[in-house]
């Protein structure tokens, strides 16, 4: 029965072939495939460009920030009631410097050797933090950075003292 339906195709395959599709089909088919190329690849360039901006944000993130915030120990992460110590201390020198700076204008020159003095100071107070979280002992970093709080705290009301005296002084003799 095989043989049979194949010779009947190969006797009229003449007749079979003469439906072809027309030649504007074929062209039809091939813009239509060229459209979904182009669809893609334009699908393919956004993915690229998405995922090259998510990589730069990622490096950055990674390269500058988490570095940063591993520098950056603080006094309480070391002994806790330093910490408290370190905070007391600043607000101390805070509302002293601000007491001094009300007499600045009336003596300019003494406040500027104060604030020399303090900034020397605080210089030093910015080294021991930064040298904080590579210090082998932090315990006596962190003691050196109190000592130094203490020692600006109490320069700062030396120095409030003496400018208030200064001031006071500078009142009597003008009358």
């Amino acid at each position: 029965m095989r043989i049979k339906i194949e010779d009947f195709i190969e006797e009229n395959r003449k007749a079979f072939d003469t439906d072809a599709p027309s030649s504007k089909l074929w062209e039809k088919i091939e813009q239509e495939l060229d459209k979904k190329n182009k669809k893609k690849t334009v699908n393919i360039q956004l993915w690229i460009g998405v995922a090259a901006s998510l990589v730069v944000l990622l490096s950055f993130t990674f390269f500058y920030l988490f570095p940063a915030k591993r520098n950056r120990l603080n006094v309480a992460d070391v002994n806790p009631a330093y910490g408290d110590t370190q905070v007391k201390f600043a607000s101390l020198i805070e509302q002293k410097r601000d007491s001094l700076e009300i007499y600045a204008p009336s003596n300019p020159k003494l406040y500027q050797k104060f604030s020399r003095d303090l900034q020397k100071l605080n210089i030093d107070y910015e080294g021991l933090r930064k040298e904080l979280p590579s210090s082998p002992n932090q315990q006596l970093v962190v003691k050196a950075m109190m000592r130094n709080l203490e020692t600006q705290l109490q320069l700062v009301s030396q120095q409030l003292s003496i400018i208030t005296e200064v001031s006071q002084y500078k009142k009597e003799n003008r009358i």
